[in-house]
C-alpha cells in the first residue's frame, strides 16, 4: 500500500477522524475542568553526611552515601513517619474520616490509623536534590495550606523518628556491652585472685612490667659492675641497692598512679603490695650492709660484687619455672584488663549517644504555601486528548476499511500486465448540505429521498 492509498482511506474515513478527535478534546477538556486542584508544597533537609558524629566520631562512607539517602527518602514514606503526622492532625478523632472510613472496601483489612497513614504515604515524596546533600520532601493537596502545613509535619516526625532511631540503636549497644563487661569484670577478678594467690604461694611478686624483682636485682648488679671499683663498702651498697633504687621508682610509680586512679583500684592496691615487698628487701639489704660495714671498719668493706651477682643468678635460675607461671597469669590479666577498659569506654559513648539530641539533619526553614495549582494541566491534557482521539480515529478507520474494502483508485485495481482501459466518475455536488456532507465523507444513501 502506497502513502496515497493509504492518504484516500483516511480521507475517506475522515469523518470518523474527525469525530474521534473532536470527541476525545472535549472529553479530555471537560475531565480538566471539573479534577479538583492539586497543590504541591515542598520542604527541606539537609543531611549531615560528611560531618563526623559529635559522640563516636563515625562518619559516612562515599561509597555508602547512596543507600544512605535511598534509606532516608524510604523512612520518609514509612509507616512510622505517617503515623505521626496522623497524630499530629488529630484525624483519628474526625467523625468524616470515620464514616469514609466505615465505607472503605470489603477486603480493606487496615486498622483505621493506618488507612489514614496511607493518605500521607500516597501523596508524600522525597529526592535529594542534584549535586548537593539537600534533602527535598514534597507533599501533594488539594488545599494549599493543607499541604504546606503536611509537608512540614511529615518533616518535624522524619527528624524526631530519625533522632528516636538513633537513641534506640544506642541504647541497645550500650545494654549489650554493659553486660559484656560485667562478664569480664568477673573473669578479670577471677584472673588477679589467681595471680595474687600463686605469688604469695611462690614468693614471687612481679613489677609493672611483668618482670619479677629478684631479676630486677640481678639488672641492677650487673649494671654496677660498669663501675671502677670491685668491692662495696656498707653505705656504698646501702645507698645504691638494687631495692632501694626499685623503691624509689615504685613510689613515683605509686605517686603518679594516685592521680589518676581512685584509692581502691586494683592496680593501685598491687602495686602498694609490690612497694611493700620490695621495701622490706630493701631494709633486709640495707641492715646487712651495716653489719657488714660494723664488723670490718679499715679492712674490705663488703662482699665482692661479682659473688653477689653469682648468688643472685643462681636465685633467679631457681625459680625460673615459677616466674615463668606467674608472668603468663599476669599476661592474662592485663589482656582481661584491656578489654574491661575498651568494653566500658564503648558503654560510656553508647550512653552518651543515648541522650543525644543530634538527628544528623538539619531542617532549612518552613513551607510556603503554594499559590498556583500544579494539577491538573490543562493544556497538558487537552493536548494529550487530542493526540489520543486522533490515532483513535485513524486506528477505527483502518479497521472499518479492513472489514469494508473498497476500490477507490486506478492503484487498488493494478495488476501486473493488464492495463486500464478508462475510469468512470460520478458527478459530485459539492454546494450546499450536498457539498458538506461529501466533503465528510458520510454516505450519499441517507440524503437521498425515499419514495412515500
Amino acid at each position: 500500500m502506497s502513502f496515497t492509498q493509504f492518504f484516500r482511506i483516511l480521507w475517506a474515513w475522515r469523518a470518523i477522524i474527525l469525530i474521534s478527535t473532536f470527541s476525545c478534546l472535549v472529553a479530555g477538556f471537560l475531565i480538566g475542568k471539573t479534577m479538583p486542584p492539586r497543590y504541591e508544597a515542598k520542604s527541606r533537609l539537609l543531611l549531615d553526611i560528611l560531618r563526623p558524629d559529635p559522640v563516636t566520631g563515625q562518619s559516612i562512607s562515599s561509597i555508602a552515601t547512596r543507600p544512605y539517602v535511598q534509606t532516608q527518602t524510604e523512612l520518609i514514606r514509612d509507616y512510622r513517619v505517617a503515623g505521626k503526622v496522623v497524630d499530629a492532625f488529630g484525624w483519628t478523632s474526625s467523625p468524616i474520616l470515620a464514616a469514609q472510613y466505615a465505607a472503605r472496601r470489603a477486603d480493606d483489612k487496615r486498622d483505621f490509623r493506618r488507612w489514614l497513614a496511607q493518605r500521607i504515604i500516597d501523596n508524600t515524596q522525597a529526592k535529594l536534590v542534584s549535586a548537593s546533600n539537600i534533602l527535598e520532601i514534597t507533599f501533594t493537596s488539594t488545599s494549599p495550606d493543607t499541604a504546606r502545613k503536611a509537608v512540614d509535619a511529615v518533616r518535624q516526625a522524619y527528624v524526631e523518628q530519625t533522632l528516636a532511631f538513633k537513641r534506640e540503636t544506642a541504647a541497645k549497644n550500650s545494654a549489650w556491652f554493659r553486660n559484656q563487661a560485667a562478664k569480664i569484670r568477673v573473669d578479670l577478678a577471677a584472673a588477679e585472685k589467681r595471680k595474687a594467690d600463686f605469688e604469695a604461694a611462690n614468693g614471687i611478686i612481679l613489677q609493672s612490667d611483668n618482670r619479677d624483682t629478684e631479676s630486677a636485682k640481678l639488672e641492677a648488679m650487673a649494671a654496677t659492675t660498669l663501675a671502677p671499683q670491685t668491692t662495696i663498702t656498707a653505705a656504698t651498697a646501702a645507698a645504691t641497692s638494687p631495692a632501694s633504687a626499685q623503691l624509689a621508682q615504685m613510689d613515683a610509680q605509686i605517686a603518679a598512679a594516685e592521680q589518676s586512679l581512685g584509692p581502691n583500684h586494683p592496680d593501685l592496691i598491687n602495686m602498694r603490695r609490690q612497694r611493700d615487698a620490695v621495701a622490706a628487701s630493701a631494709a633486709q639489704q640495707q641492715a646487712a650492709s651495716v653489719r657488714a660495714a660494723q664488723a670490718g671498719a679499715g679492712g674490705p668493706t663488703g662482699p665482692s660484687m661479682a659473688s653477689l651477682i653469682s648468688a643472685q643468678t643462681q636465685k633467679v635460675l631457681a625459680q625460673r619455672g615459677k616466674v615463668v607461671e606467674a608472668q603468663r597469669i599476669a599476661s592474662e590479666v592485663s589482656v582481661l584488663r584491656a578489654q574491661f577498659d575498651k568494653t566500658v569506654s564503648k558503654v560510656a559513648d553508647y550512653d552518651q549517644e543515648a541522650q543525644t539530641t543530634e538527628a544528623g539533619v538539619t531542617m532549612l526553614g518552613n513551607a510556603v504555601a503554594p499559590e498556583d495549582p500544579v494539577a491538573p494541566n490543562i493544556p497538558l491534557i487537552v493536548m494529550g486528548s487530542f493526540a489520543f482521539g486522533l490515532v483513535f480515529g485513524i486506528l477505527t478507520a483502518l479497521i472499518v476499511e479492513l472489514i469494508n474494502r473498497r476500490v477507490r483508485s486506478v492503484e487498488d485495481l493494478a495488476v501486473a500486465g493488464v492495463p486500464v482501459i478508462g475510469i468512470m466518475t460520478r458527478p459530485i455536488d459539492t454546494t450546499g448540505v450536498k457539498g458538506i456532507w461529501h466533503w465528510l465523507g458520510l454516505p450519499r444513501s441517507f440524503l437521498k429521498r425515499k419514495p412515500i
